[in-house]
């Protein structure tokens, strides 16, 4: 199969599978086509699917995402260092980064954005990573039995994503201006994706903007307590050596290269 007949194939198969879609019109072109795709992997809910069905979606993922073109962590200069840790900053897609974990800004269900071609980052990392990651998460939830709390984090394979794991956290939610508890949160998203990095002996961690946009913790603030919650966890020996801040936006860029620009040297 060539990408197009790829895509199409997932197209029908989970219109077929979904019954209720049937009636469902698919686009002639490329583009619409990867939409509707995109919105039916988000909208699907966590269930076992057929090995013909994985392989085609595990083919048809990472050839989008060579097509994208992937970033290597190591190859990232650091602008900083933290102890023995290097601290890069990286402005692109996260889901295109190469390390050993790449960081999701989750919600409390765990299993991702269901909302059809959001642009989240939620969002982003399920649909590339692939169906597999949806049930795994799945799972753990079940095994846990109630929503994830703030501030902590979960581990799970990347499947598709050029990453080898997905640090999954929880950040807190904002109305207004943050509370001390939301900072502490904030600071304990990061601590905790860190903790079960070192834990899992991993080596290079890169984070997302957890609680900006969708969460509405302000940029700035959020920046700063993201630098020094990792500087802090950098005094410690560990395996993580490397940190990337990932950023989207060019305000986030502008943030984060100011506030680790500021650092005097080493700590």
């Amino acid at each position: 199969m060539n990408q197009s007949e790829r895509r199409l194939f997932l197209i029908k198969t989970l219109i077929a599978e979904s019954g209720l879609l049937a009636q469902l019109e698919v686009p002639r072109n490329a583009e619409g086509q990867a939409a509707l795709l995109r919105a039916l992997f988000n909208v699907r809910e966590p269930k076992e699917s057929g090995e013909d069905f994985l392989a085609v979606q595990d083919e048809y993922l990472r050839e989008e995402t060579r097509r994208k073109g992937v970033t290597k962590a190591s190859d990232l200069a650091p602008l900083k260092t933290a102890g023995e840790t290097s601290l890069c900053l990286w402005q692109g897609d996260i889901t295109t980064l190469e390390c050993d974990a790449i960081v999701n800004a989750a919600n409390s269900g765990m299993t991702g954005c269901y909302v059809p071609n959001h642009r989240c980052i939620d969002n982003c990392i399920h649909t590339f990573a692939g169906i597999q990651l949806r049930g795994e998460c799945a799972r753990l939830m079940r095994r846990q039995g109630r929503p994830e709390p703030t501030g902590s984090a979960k581990l799970t394979r990347a499947y598709n994503l050029p990453c080898k794991y997905v640090l999954h956290t929880v950040g807190p939610i904002i109305s207004g201006e943050p509370t001390e508890l939301q900072r502490r949160q904030l600071a304990s998203c990061y601590e905790a994706c860190l903790r079960l990095a070192a834990e899992t002996g991993l080596s290079s961690v890169a984070f997302c903007c957890v609680s900006t946009g969708e969460f509405r913790f302000p940029n700035e603030e959020a920046g700063r307590i993201a630098i020094e919650t990792v500087r802090a966890f950098a005094r410690r020996k560990t395996s993580v050596n490397k940190v990337v801040f990932n950023v989207f936006k060019d305000e986030d860029k502008r943030i984060y290269g100011r506030l680790l620009g500021g650092l005097c040297g080493a700590t």
